[in-house]
C-alpha cells in the first residue's frame, strides 16, 4: 500500500459514498486510477466493505457494556465460538494482562442485559468476569450495524 492508497482510504473512511470523480479530483489522479485502486484494495482484502456509521446511542440496544473475561486453560477458541453464538455480543477481543477476552455487548433493557451476562458466565471455561456499563459515547468512529 502506497501513499496514494492511504490517502484514498482516508477519504473513503470519512465518506464512503464519495463518487470516483470526486475522489479523483481531490487526489489529483484519473478516475480510472481511482477505480483501479479501489478494485485492487477490495480484491486484496484491505477494504472489506462499506457501511454506515451511526452514533452509538442510536442503536436499538440502549444498554451496552464491556465485559472482561478470564478463561481457564486452553479453551479460548471454544469460548470465543460460544460467544459468537450470542446475538447480543457485538465484538470479542483477545487481550493481555489480567483478562483474556474483552466482550462488547448490548441489550434492550437492564433485565435483558443481566440475562445475557448470566448466559455468558455459564459458558464452560469462563472462570471470572467483570462488566462495566457504557453510559455515554461522546465520540466514536466505529461502524454500528
Amino acid at each position: 500500500m502506497d501513499q496514494l492508497d492511504e490517502r484514498l482510504i482516508t477519504l473513503l473512511r470519512h465518506n464512503g459514498r464519495r463518487s470516483v470523480s470526486d475522489l479523483a479530483l481531490e487526489l489529483g489522479v484519473s478516475r480510472a486510477t481511482v477505480r483501479a485502486r479501489i478494485e485492487r484494495l477490495e480484491a486484496s482484502g484491505a477494504i472489506l466493505g462499506y457501511t454506515v456509521i451511526l452514533r452509538a446511542d442510536t442503536v436499538d440496544l440502549p444498554v451496552r457494556g464491556i465485559m472482561m473475561v478470564e478463561i481457564e486453560g486452553h479453551v479460548g477458541d471454544r469460548v470465543i465460538r460460544s460467544l459468537g453464538g450470542i446475538a447480543e455480543v457485538s465484538e470479542v477481543h483477545t487481550t493481555n494482562g489480567r483478562w483474556d477476552l474483552v466482550v462488547e455487548l448490548g441489550a434492550a433493557t437492564l433485565s435483558d442485559f443481566d440475562t445475557v451476562l448470566r448466559r455468558i458466565r455459564l459458558i464452560p471455561g469462563i472462570t471470572n468476569s467483570e462488566t462495566s456499563l457504557l453510559l455515554a459515547t461522546p465520540r466514536s468512529a466505529k461502524a454500528r450495524l
